[in-house]
């Protein structure tokens, strides 16, 4: 059972994602490293836990029954932790936050300015993720708020708008000239390096599907873990970036950067704070959702 422990939580991790590249990601090891740890634990069980498809990975009849299992185990655990971690701070109230690198140092940072003059003794905790990992970290209980762009669906979750965001294409007047230099008789979307987040990203995913929707196809696709390399990649000439216009205003005022043309124009999206349904009035939270 000891030696079984590290490859549960690895196929834990790997059944909430349905996808080894995912977990791979999360767990901070190698793709293969989760591979030979799966089929490690399935010798040792003598059964097959995941099929494997052109997605990623699904639970088997035999690896669902033993996920549940898994789960209800490591959800005592974290009680567990979390009974601890409260009876030696249950003194010092305490707000824990999610959201997205890039939410946090554009939107968050200056509302937990705020927050803290107005509560100096909260102590606070953020974790940076994705919005979809931030909704699934509420779900779990283990955020009390998230700020995120709002999703499709929000049930289960109180959403209080914050702003409206656009995403845009940007680039320096230079990288520019010399895509025009080089292909003269090319559109952009042939031949130019278009940088963008991964595919996971909500941002991403709401540019692709507008991209699809209105029939382009971008040849080169260079991913970039975070906005703020997209920004100083575009400002080196690297290539065109996808980035929020909100987020790069100064840039393109004084012109270091440009938007690129692409035909039409994308649609504005929401962010805002999350958190479950029901727990919008609590007195530390209300300070974000204006109930104060």
């Amino acid at each position: 059972m000891q030696e079984n422990l590290s490859l549960y939580h690895i196929f834990y991790t790997v059944g909430c994602t349905g996808n080894i590249s995912q977990a791979a990601k999360e767990l901070y090891i190698s793709q293969p490293a989760i591979s030979r740890a799966i089929q490690k634990l399935e010798e040792n069980l003598d059964t097959t836990l995941f099929k494997r498809n052109s997605r990623g990975v699904t639970l088997t009849p035999d690896g669902l029954a033993l996920f549940e299992k898994v789960k209800e185990a490591f959800s005592i655990l974290a009680d567990g932790e979390s009974a601890i971690i409260h009876n030696r701070s249950r003194e010092i109230p305490r707000l824990r936050l999610g959201a997205s690198s890039t939410l946090s140092k554009y939107v968050l940072l200056s509302h937990l300015k705020s927050f803290i003059a107005a509560n100096p003794q909260v102590r606070i905790a953020i974790s940076c993720q994705s919005t979809y990992q931030t909704l699934r970290l509420l779900d779990e209980g283990k955020i009390d708020l998230g700020l995120i762009g709002r999703p499709k669906k929000l049930h289960g979750y109180y959403f209080e708008p914050l702003m409206y965001i656009s995403d845009t294409f940007i680039a320096t007047q230079q990288y520019l000239k010399n895509q025009k230099e080089l292909f003269p008789n090319e559109p952009l979307t042939h031949n130019a390096t278009f940088m963008m987040l991964d595919e996971n990203n909500i941002t991403r995913q709401s540019v692709n599907s507008q991209l699809k929707e209105h029939r382009m196809e971008l040849s080169h696709i260079l991913e970039v873990t975070s906005m703020d390399l997209l920004i100083q990649f575009a400002q080196i000439s690297l290539g065109i970036a996808c980035v929020i216009k909100e987020f790069v205003q100064q840039e393109l005022d004084s012109q270091t950067l440009v938007e690129v043309p692409m035909g039409f124009s994308f649609s504005k999206r929401q962010i805002g704070f999350a958190c479950r349904k029901g727990e919008e009035t609590q007195p530390l939270l209300a300070h974000f959702f204006k109930k104060v």
